[in-house]
């Protein structure tokens, strides 16, 4: 016993230090949950898109030279693109409105970066595309899920 020392404990909560007796008595959990594989699996797929959509913005000019053809192909690559973060937001949240709310952020922010790349401009007319595209994945993600629920 002489030389042992006892758990260090936090000033501004005495007897609530991770490990102690109280803490252990009162059933107090970790100040921050632990990052989890399921955690893990969820997000990291929306990051990886996330960087895809990043990628692809940091490029000066995507044109194809078609004309009124190149600038419907970008749009509807804009809200494929955004079904897919909507989809996946969806998967890693779990809430509709939050999927939604995160992914129009990201397309906010997406269109402001945008306007620092040379040759490119950030639009408005773009974050409203990108807004349906996440609501696009959104739904399609719920009807999936609910297809596989009464599959099952």
């Amino acid at each position: 016993m002489v030389g042992e020392r006892l758990p260090l404990q936090r000033r501004d909560r005495p007897g609530l230090a991770p490990g102690s007796l109280t803490a252990l008595r009162c059933g107090a959990g970790p100040y921050h949950a632990p990052v989890t594989t399921s955690r893990l699996r969820r997000w990291l797929p929306v990051v990886a898109w996330c960087a895809v959509i990043f990628a692809f913005s940091a490029v000066p000019s995507l044109g194809t030279g078609l004309g009124t053809w190149d600038l419907l192909l970008r749009k509807l690559a804009h809200a494929t693109e955004y079904a897919i973060l909507g989809a996946l937001l969806l998967r890693a949240v779990g809430r509709p409105s939050r999927a939604f709310a995160l992914g129009v952020l990201y397309a906010i922010s997406d269109e402001l970066h945008q306007t620092l790349v040379p040759g490119r401009a950030g639009r408005p007319l773009d974050v409203a595309i990108d807004a349906a595209g996440v609501a696009l994945g959104v739904v399609l993600w719920r009807e999936l899920g609910r297809r596989r629920g009464l599959a099952t």
